[in-house]
């Protein structure tokens, strides 16, 4: 939408110099509409005593303006752009516990101290002072601190990407402040591994057992499905994540894994307990047997493997770290 050239009416208030001019901005209903803006320039002092003296700041700041290079979709604020445009994207190309993890980041560490920011006025320094605060204000793990600047980057590349802003990603440079590392996965060795298998009940012992000699993760291990399942190898051909299902991770986890003899011989007797199905998920919740429903690993973890493993001492109190099992 063209605007004639502005060459704003620069004013002084409170020992600052401010200058109003014009810009077009989306409204909610996502009307475009004409609105007056006033930005502070400059402190008044011995350098800028005189509006000839701040005109080359103001040049600058109405540069983009009469240059018509900025669209009304930049002055979106970030929490309507999250909410209305990210998010939905998210959801719709990534998993859903992706989109779970990214609207959760967003609502407890992002929307209260920038979600009223435009897009077009967020900055480098912006996105620096936002993770500082952040790591200061909570008891945050580097890793996490990355995630949130992974958030925020994505959220400017689909702006970039919708026409709403030009130029650099604001979040590119920003660094990650300094923080604790994340708590380091215990590595079972096999004799605590067979030990564990040893005193845990079903289905959990044949769980942990397909966990350890497998190295699938928690999700594709709900998604197994019998008819993929050949005595000595199995596919992993899906991952279930709460009652959604989807690809594998990654294409290495697409394939078929070997299954070794004892490992098998736990299979055969956990398919010879569940009816000897032909087909369906080989661990199947207690809770949902009649439905077929995918097997929950946490109340798994939490209600029979744990209590069982940490109250065995020759373990060493194993169980607190099998979270990983």
């Amino acid at each position: 939408m063209p605007t004639r050239h502005q060459k704003g009416y620069v004013y002084q208030k409170k020992n600052r110099w401010y200058v109003r001019y014009y810009e077009h901005v989306m409204q909610k209903d996502g009307t475009i509409t004409r609105e007056q803006k006033a930005k502070c320039v400059a402190a008044v002092c011995h350098d800028y005593r005189t509006v000839g003296a701040v005109m080359p700041l103001v040049a600058d700041i109405l540069r983009e303006v009469n240059s018509n290079s900025i669209s009304p979709e930049s002055t979106l604020s970030l929490e309507r752009f999250v909410e209305h445009n990210y998010l939905p994207y998210v959801s719709s190309q990534k998993r859903p516990s992706t989109y779970r993890g990214y609207r959760n980041i967003w609502n407890r560490y992002l929307k209260k101290p920038c979600g009223q920011t435009r897009l077009r006025d967020f900055r480098t320094v912006d996105g620096e002072r936002l993770l500082a605060e952040i790591a200061k204000q909570y008891d945050l793990a580097r890793n996490t601190l990355k995630r949130i600047k992974n958030l925020m980057s994505g959220v400017f590349k689909c702006a970039k990407r919708l026409g709403c802003i030009n130029g650099i990603n604001p979040m590119q440079d920003v660094s990650i402040p300094n923080a604790r590392s994340s708590g380091q996965t215990y590595a079972y060795s096999l004799e605590e591994i067979i030990k564990m298998i040893s005193i845990l009940p079903q289905p959990a012992a044949t769980v942990v057992a397909t966990t350890a000699f497998t190295g699938m993760r928690k999700g594709e291990i709900r998604g197994l499905l019998w008819e993929k399942y050949y005595g000595d190898s199995i596919w992993v051909s899906q991952s279930v994540w709460e009652r959604f299902i989807s690809e594998p991770k990654t294409e290495r986890s697409n394939s078929t894994i070997p299954v070794i003899k004892p490992l098998a011989k736990m299979l055969r007797k956990h398919r010879q307990a569940s009816g000897n199905p032909e087909a369906g998920l080989i661990f199947v919740s207690r809770r949902d047997e009649r439905e077929g429903g995918p097997i929950d690993m946490d109340s798994l973890l939490k209600w029979q493997i744990k209590p069982r493993l940490n109250e065995e001492k020759s373990l060493g109190g194993a169980g607190t770290h099998s979270g990983e099992a």
